[in-house]
């Protein structure tokens, strides 16, 4: 922890002479909670890709983040305040993830570390990868880049810092954790075929009903004016059938007589394309 200066503490609505000011500080219960808060910050120690190395690089020599009372990295979520996570999550890590954020006491804090925690980045249309750890928790601070050098992943923690400074006690929406009854856990994502948040479950279940009832799940804006009347005149016949037919409305169940008949006319088709051709 760094070494306290009353300075900072002081609260200059109360005026002390300055010969006092390095000796005695009045200040608000808010502001010296903060302020024990801010330089004890004890990260959880793990990390999921490239990024994790910047991260033990500033946790290094050169740029020690020891300073900002930050290095002690605990190996267990039970005496952690800070999850950085720092690296690609990948469908099959969000859920241990999300176990690990709710071991975690409160008061904690989330960071989002490089370009893939936080939107996904350049793996952002993978099949298996989520595309930003804010769908499943609540993120304080995004550090961009890829990965992030260790002077940004220092510049964020200083920027939660001053969140940090900013919170009341006076106000539960800034200290949440000590509000009236026990705090909801954050649901753990099921994996499956896919990753499927159960927040969502009731708009899956309605989909899968609206489905199996063979009704259509979303509305499909259809153009206002059909394919074939913005055909240009210099299109083909051939095309023009084309984009006329793929303008008319669909059959919902066609007859085996009118998928024997199209079936006879594309073979005529072909027999007389092949007949030109000399085959």
């Amino acid at each position: 922890m760094s070494t306290i200066n009353l300075q900072e503490l002081h609260d200059t609505e109360f005026p002390l002479p300055e010969g006092m000011q390095g000796n005695v500080a009045i200040t608000n219960l808010s502001k010296i909670y903060n302020w024990s808060r801010r330089n004890s910050m004890w990260p959880l120690l793990f990390g999921l890709a490239c990024c994790a190395i910047e991260m033990i690089g500033t946790a290094a020599s050169r740029f020690d983040f020891s300073r900002f009372g930050m290095e002690v990295m605990r190996a267990t979520p039970r005496q952690s305040d800070l999850m950085i996570v720092s690296g690609t999550v990948t469908k099959k890590m969000v859920v241990p993830i999300v176990r690990l954020y709710n071991q975690m006491p409160e008061p904690k804090y989330v960071m989002a570390m490089g370009a893939c925690a936080s939107g996904g980045g350049p793996f952002k249309e993978g099949y298996n990868v989520v595309s930003g750890i804010d769908k499943y928790l609540p993120v304080d601070i995004y550090v961009p880049g890829c990965p992030p050098t260790p002077q940004a992943l220092l510049y964020g923690l200083i920027a939660l810092q001053k969140k940090i400074d900013g919170q009341s006690l006076a106000n539960f929406d800034d200290v949440p954790w000590y509000g009236v009854g026990p705090s909801e856990p954050t649901p753990i994502p099921i994996l499956g075929p896919d990753i499927i948040d159960p927040r969502q479950m009731d708009m899956i279940r309605r989909q899968a009903e609206l489905a199996a009832l063979g009704q259509p799940v979303g509305v499909r804006e259809l153009p206002s004016k059909p394919i074939y009347e913005a055909v240009p005149k210099q299109m083909s016949a051939r095309a023009a059938a084309a984009a006329e037919a793929a303008a008319a409305p669909a059959q919902a169940d066609p007859s085996a007589e009118m998928v024997l008949e199209l079936r006879k006319k594309a073979l005529a088709r072909k027999r007389a394309f092949d007949a030109a051709r000399g085959k």
